[in-house]
């Protein structure tokens, strides 16, 4: 299961030999001194048409039957992660602990590093939007597929779903004591290639919402959002979001930085949305609570309209 660091070494020497400079974000190349290569001059696939992020408009998400419930393990591990400045996001290691299956998947799943977008503005920070609505910030839980897991051997040699991320939409509400740990080893990788180790042990699940919750989400193939942007991507973009405190949120863009200068805040690492063109996007069916079934209202109206007759 190294896919995924080959993935991100390749884009790397794609991007470096190119003679203009390193990849980066549209704030950073509008940056005065910054000599980099924004999102519209990106390399690699980042120009061809199964592009992500996208936006999900949910009306058009056709339910597809087969997108079941998930099944996470080792999301309950508690563990002391690493957590790293790559110079483009904050990153947490996550060391083939954990994995996924089911949930419509053809494999499973190993859970490689989990990373964050986000900006200043909070209805700016997310990559996916839903109906045009995007969030305050995006996390992005990112799987490599185990070989020799998939249902059928057409499956098990389908570029398109090497990679799997779950992707978590968050928006502004209360304190999130789950996520506590994380924000605070922000200040102990303010500069790029910077790492530390969590103070406290938390799990993968103390950072999302309620299992419960996680059984209504969108499903659809695309690519990594970072160049060569490689389209092998099968993402699950969840309705239900993640809520953290305002404080929280605005940490990330006040504590971490692109530059070892610290001179420019790191902050709208987001790439803009591409187009979805003919790709369809799928829908779990998470069936709405009835509170009671029809039968069982109209028996007792029918009764009391029939012994308002006989009155």
């Amino acid at each position: 299961m190294r896919l995924l660091p080959a993935l991100l070494a390749l884009a790397a020497a794609r991007t470096l030999a190119r003679a203009e400079s390193h990849w980066c974000y549209e704030i950073q190349a509008k940056a005065s001194g910054h000599t980099c290569l924004g999102p519209a001059e990106w390399g690699g696939d980042c120009q061809k048409d199964h592009q992500s992020p996208v936006n999900i408009i949910t009306t058009k998400a056709l339910v597809d039957k087969d997108l079941g419930p998930f099944s996470f393990s080792g999301y309950d591990k508690k563990r002391k992660w690493t957590v790293k400045n790559n110079g483009h996001s904050v990153m947490m290691l996550l060391g083939d602990e954990a994995r996924i299956a089911e949930g419509g998947l053809a494999a499973q799943y190993w859970a490689q590093q989990l990373h964050l977008h986000w900006s200043e503005q909070l209805d700016e920070g997310s990559e996916h939007s839903l109906d045009g609505h995007r969030s305050a910030m995006e996390m992005h839980i990112v799987h490599e597929k185990e070989k020799g897991t998939s249902r059928s051997e057409k499956a098990n040699q389908d570029p398109k779903d090497e990679i799997a991320v779950l992707a978590f939409l968050v928006e502004e509400g209360p304190k999130n004591d789950g996520f506590q740990p994380l924000v605070e080893a922000l200040s102990d990788i303010t500069r790029p290639e910077m790492s530390t180790v969590m103070k406290k042990n938390i799990s993968l699940l103390d950072l999302l919402p309620k299992e419960g919750k996680l059984r209504h989400y969108f499903r659809y193939l695309g690519s990594l959002t970072t160049p060569g942007c490689e389209e092998m991507v099968i993402w699950t973009v969840f309705k239900e979001p993640i809520q953290l405190h305002r404080d929280q949120i605005l940490a990330f863009s006040e504590k971490l930085y692109y530059d070892s200068e610290q001179k420019l805040r790191m902050t709208a690492n987001v790439r803009p949305l591409q187009r979805l063109g003919q790709r369809q996007v799928f829908k779990s069916q998470a069936p709405g609570r009835l509170l009671l079934p029809l039968p069982a209202l109209l028996v007792p109206t029918l009764t009391y309209l029939m012994a308002g007759f006989l009155l």
